[in-house]
């Protein structure tokens, strides 16, 4: 008898930790940015619960240096809390990403990772990470 028992809670964090949590989805558009000047692609990011339980999800974006989630080429990392998806539930983020006048040509990485969170978004039960280039023309 766990401790969740005395609750009337059932503990899942071993199953949620074995499989895998989500189904990823991404898409840019347009899906190239123009080198050395400023211009902006739109990332839709579609997250799907692929537990049997529901989760509190949330997604943090990555880009490299040269990149950026504002115009001023500041910020290089953004978070998006989705909230708790019920089993076989879908939500979607979209983000603009930046290129700026030192974008040079090339294929650059973007990393979005996807969190399952229990009891508020400090506290993460499993991960799943996910590559995508974008590309710079």
């Amino acid at each position: 008898m766990g401790i969740f028992d005395l609750f009337g809670k059932k503990d899942v964090t071993d199953a949620l930790q074995k499989q895998l949590p989500y189904n990823i989805k991404t898409e840019f558009v347009p899906y190239k940015l123009k080198a050395n000047s400023r211009s902006n692609s739109t990332l839709f990011v579609n997250i799907k619960n692929m537990t049997n339980e529901p989760v509190l999800s949330s997604v943090v974006i990555e880009v490299p240096d040269t990149l950026s989630f504002d115009q001023t080429g500041l910020q290089k990392a953004k978070e998006v809390r989705l909230g708790t998806l019920a089993p076989n539930e879908a939500k979607d983020a979209r983000i603009d990403v930046f290129s700026g006048p030192a974008t040079e040509k090339g294929d650059y990485t973007v990393t979005i990772t996807a969190f399952i969170h229990y009891r508020d978004y400090a506290h993460v039960l499993n991960a799943m990470k996910k590559r995508n280039l974008l590309q710079v023309v």
